[in-house]
């Protein structure tokens, strides 16, 4: 024989399917995390990325707008414009001026900076640099930069074109 239940003291019924009764039950707050950093970790991260790209700006295949002025044949201020206009990487430093990577002005890398830039929408030295130097699997685990070097530049141009879409 069967006992009536009211409607507020029935309990729901699952099946051995059902996933509710395998799953704990936790609240949507208690489920996520917070996707936002600490101020102390904000800070950390911030500070441990300065270092780095000063770290990067002091290594030996960087050199002033002057430097590179003179390896070329023409004028920092023309240097300052290529880099405006996203024709030539440039890194922003603490002190006044930007530094450039030497190996952009290669030949076979230099033709190509530019379109690279374009097909990314990006004219900003550091993230250009970063896509030059970071390994890529459309590239079988090569930098855009090694690519380029090995003659690649069609792939190295498909690939930033991805990027940018």
């Amino acid at each position: 024989m069967f006992a009536f239940q009211s409607p507020s003291t029935m309990k729901p019924q699952t099946t051995e399917t059902s996933t509710s009764s395998v799953l704990p039950r936790r609240s949507a707050r208690a489920a996520r995390p917070s996707p936002y950093l600490t101020p102390t970790e904000t800070n950390a991260l911030l500070h441990a990325s300065l270092d780095s790209r000063l770290r990067r700006l002091d290594q030996a295949d960087m050199m002033s707008t002057d430097e590179a002025a003179a390896l070329l044949g023409t004028s920092r201020v023309t240097i300052n414009a290529w880099i405006g206009k996203g024709r030539c990487i440039g890194l922003t430093q603490t002190k006044r001026g930007f530094k450039v990577p030497r190996w952009q002005f290669e030949p076979t890398v230099w033709a190509h900076v530019a379109p690279i830039g374009q097909a990314l929408g990006l004219s900003e030295g550091w993230a250009l640099l970063n896509f030059f130097e970071t390994p890529h699997g459309g590239l079988e685990g090569l930098t855009p930069r090694q690519a380029l070097e090995q003659g690649q530049a069609e792939r190295v141009l498909a690939v930033a074109r991805t990027e940018g879409a």
